[in-house]
């Protein structure tokens, strides 16, 4: 989620197919606890193999409202709608969440702190630095491109930012809460109101943080996935954490589907930046 104005610039001006030269620090601060979710169907819904993927796939024998599979974008972009320019990191989603004291003055001194190390051209090292998993909900971002795949019993969410893997599993029962090991991306349980796909994803490890937000072990993160036109989709997100939180952090994002797109190998390498002992980092091409 912190993003600098270099990316921002270079992902207005280029496809997504030659991005590639961008470092893990010019994408964004993914110190955000885990959000995203993956999506499952009862019915499967086909993957092809060649050509268009996607586009096969949003042809298979399923509801269409209920098809999820293919490969996704924000719309409109995370910078066009954060309103983040120049040297300026994408913001959380508003309005923010609603912590309680003394978790909220913490936090905001830290994003505080944070933009300051952005103006002074010596950005923080986070979480996407140092080449982590994003977790959830923060894999939903999807700074770049995102793919939904629809199997029976399970949705699988691929990003294509350092190739993550996010399990969503349909109807499955939550293991008991001494069994439930935290992990990046939670254990994540689907199914479907109609033609909405309610997600609830619990067991996030407590030092993954959605924009640096902190929480305890009894966080849950609900999504609500609805196509709501043509190859558009829009996802209802809800962050609860009553030990942290005083309300429900409540937003939306939405996505149209991009049938020509091929995600691509995406390693993080640490091959444009530098970790210093300060904490900083610095851009230097090895």
């Amino acid at each position: 989620m912190v993003i600098g104005h270099e990316l921002q610039s270079s992902r207005q001006k280029q496809s997504p197919l030659n991005e590639r030269s961008t470092a893990s620090m010019r994408i964004k601060n993914v110190s955000g606890i885990v959000l995203s979710t993956a999506i499952l169907l009862a019915a499967p819904a086909a993957i092809a193999t060649t050509g268009q993927p996607a586009r096969a796939a949003a042809n298979a024998s399923v509801n269409a409202e209920h098809n999820l599979t293919g490969v996704w974008e924000r719309d409109p972009s995370p910078f066009e709608e954060g309103g983040a320019g120049g040297a300026e990191d994408i913001p959380p989603p508003r309005p923010g969440p609603n912590l309680k004291e003394p978790y909220a003055s913490a936090w905001k001194s830290q994003r505080a702190k944070r933009q300051a190390a952005l103006d002074a051209g010596k950005p923080l090292a986070d979480s996407s630095t140092l080449c982590m998993p994003e977790g959830t909900p923060t894999i939903m971002q999807a700074i770049y491109p995102i793919q939904i795949l629809q199997t029976p019993g399970q949705v699988t969410v691929l990003a294509e930012l350092y190739m993550q893997t996010r399990r969503i599993y349909m109807n499955a029962p939550f293991p008991k809460q001494g069994d439930l090991e935290p992990t990046f991306y939670g254990f994540s349980s689907a199914h479907w109101e109609k033609n909405t796909l309610v997600v609830t994803t619990r067991g996030l490890k407590e030092d993954m943080q959605f924009f640096e937000i902190p929480h305890s072990d009894k966080i849950k993160v609900t999504e609500r996935y609805r196509i709501t036109g043509p190859d558009k989709m829009r996802i209802d997100f809800s962050i609860e954490d009553p030990g942290f939180l005083q309300s429900p952090y409540r937003w939306t994002w939405r996505y149209k589907r991009n049938h020509k797109y091929r995600i691509p190998e995406y390693v993080c390498d640490h091959s444009l930046e530098k970790i210093n002992p300060d904490g900083t980092v610095s851009f230097e091409p090895k």
